[in-house]
């Protein structure tokens, strides 16, 4: 089980299943961003406060790997890391486990900064300094 945040817990919805009662492999992308906006919300890289300063975070790519089937009603914890950063660009890694440990699926997903008026790369090291420090503590592990 990889270090992070603390984990993000949620309900498997019965609108999230297909017809066999399985949640739709579509969502578990989506509860990558709940995760992600939850572990963010935890941690300086607040995207709230990120946005309020005009930076924009769009996903590049994702990929998730499934392994065990989640199931209508089954409660599941998303751990989320911040696995690259170098201000310009950032990647997160993710780990669903239900049942208290099976690991369910993982995945990744990449990001990158950008000016959301000008929609141009940022480099949060020249422009935003504090949000850079603490992008690079937590991918280095000293605060998560």
């Amino acid at each position: 089980m990889m270090h992070s945040a603390a984990p993000y817990k949620r309900r498997a919805y019965y609108y999230e299943t297909d017809k066999m009662g399985i949640v739709h492999h579509s969502n578990y992308i989506r509860w990558f961003e709940e995760a992600r906006l939850d572990s963010m919300g935890q941690t300086g890289l607040n995207y709230g406060s990120m946005e309020k300063t005009g930076i924009i975070m769009p996903v590049t790519n994702v990929s998730c790997r499934y392994i065990v089937s989640v199931r209508f009603d089954e409660e599941v914890e998303i751990f989320t890391k911040l696995s690259y950063f170098d201000g310009i660009r950032a990647a997160y890694s993710y780990e669903i486990y239900k049942d208290g440990g099976i690991l369910a699926a993982c995945g990744e997903s990449g990001h990158c900064f950008l000016d959301e008026i000008t929609r141009m790369p940022v480099s949060l090291k020249k422009k935003y300094p504090d949000f850079y420090e603490e992008g690079l503590s937590l991918v280095e592990g000293r605060t998560i």
